[in-house]
């Protein structure tokens, strides 16, 4: 023990109170030894009157302290007064002080024989989890459209470069790749269609098949997707590390409102640029569409065309393109939302960037779902 004097603990009764005596030096570097004998005494703490005698109380550090505290831990009052007694320069103070940070947590649970039981308690408390969230992400929608409407008022508070900032940024850079995706979509599609129709003699049916699919749900699914995983995680990320490094308190100081400056814009170039991206990844699985069937089914383009234009109503291309704004809504809602949840550590950043990114996945996945079983009892 490198010298220390060894802790030791003796008890004796006197006038219906348990005398707690310890002696020796009380540090974390010693008291493994007294830990099963504390222990002992916290248990019959709970129906008596336990006093400690800091008399022959030596050396004492913040690990002593706790330890020597679950002497009285159970008591009705363990921080009183009357549970101490004798002369230590800090023993006193320093057992008060840990016994009022201490936590009850109950004893140890085996829970290996219960799966069943954890299994539902974790399902409930992700239900719960998922509750809350959606509550939150509605109410961010409210404050955000209460906000817009505002600015409507006073239309010189909308930020225009900002707008056009995140339009080029979130949309036009994001051009490329989604017309891409869709292009080879479009061809999957394609060529899915004409190994199955063709069993039937009827392959000529490709064209329709390419046209209603990407017309109504890939063009501008594909779009949403794309957005979600490459802008609304850049949304969450900027906002993030503005919330880390307290810029966005720094704006409530200047009088500026972070849903003004922050949220409307990347909402506004969202909800304008989601269309348009949708329609060039229309195009874009069109093309796709055409191609495959040029050169594995022998569809002149001029016939692809033609064929798209009698046999498919411009109501499907309508139908798609109204999904694309409430989409772009959507990714912009819960990107900026995550961003402002932020905490003050990269960690708290990395978990809400990704939560962004699964949340507007999922969410634009069962609006979609909802769109389609709208439509189809509209029968449109």
């Amino acid at each position: 023990m490198n010298g220390h004097p060894k802790p030791a603990v003796m008890t004796r009764k006197e006038g219906g109170q348990l005398i707690v005596e310890p002696s020796g030096d009380w540090t974390v570097e010693t008291i493994g030894d007294v830990v099963s004998r504390l222990r002992e005494l916290e248990r019959g703490s709970e129906h008596g009157r336990t006093v400690i005698d800091l008399s022959a109380l030596g050396r004492l550090d913040t690990a002593g302290a706790y330890l020597l505290g679950r002497a009285v831990y159970r008591c009705e009052t363990p921080s009183a007064d009357w549970h101490f007694r004798g002369a230590h320069p800090s023993g006193r103070e320093l057992i008060q002080e840990a016994l009022a940070s201490a936590r009850d947590c109950g004893p140890e649970i085996d829970t290996s024989r219960y799966g069943f039981v954890r299994a539902a308690e974790r399902i409930g408390m992700g239900l719960e989890g998922a509750w809350n969230e959606a509550y939150a992400t509605f109410a961010f929608l409210g404050h955000t459209i209460l906000v817009f409407l505002s600015s409507l008022a006073r239309p010189w508070r909308f930020r225009i470069t900002p707008i056009f900032h995140v339009m080029e940024q979130a949309g036009v850079n994001a051009l490329p790749i989604i017309a891409v995706l869709s292009f080879f979509i479009g061809a999957v599609v394609a060529f899915m269609g004409a190994n199955l129709l063709e069993t039937f003699g009827a392959s000529v049916f490709t064209v329709e098949l390419v046209g209603l699919a990407v017309l109504r749900e890939f063009g501008v699914l594909i779009t949403a997707i794309m957005l979600a995983g490459r802008s609304d995680s850049a949304f969450t990320a900027a906002i993030g590390s503005m919330k880390m490094q307290q810029e966005i308190d720094a704006m409530r100081v200047l009088g500026l409102d972070p849903f003004e400056v922050l949220v409307i814009p990347r909402v506004i170039a969202c909800v304008v640029m989601a269309p348009l991206l949708a329609f060039a990844a229309v195009v874009a699985g069109l093309l796709g569409g055409l191609l495959v069937c040029w050169s594995a089914l022998d569809i002149s383009p001029a016939f692809y065309v033609s064929r798209l234009q009698d046999a498919i109503d411009i109501s499907h291309f309508w139908v798609g393109m109204s999904k694309a704004p409430i989409f772009g809504l959507i990714i912009a809602i819960v990107g900026c939302k995550q961003g402002m949840e932020v905490g003050g550590d990269v960690e708290s950043l990395g978990r809400h960037v990704t939560a962004s990114v699964v949340q507007s996945i999922f969410a634009v996945i069962v609006v979609d779902a909802l769109f389609a079983m709208m439509y189809l009892e509209l029968d449109i």
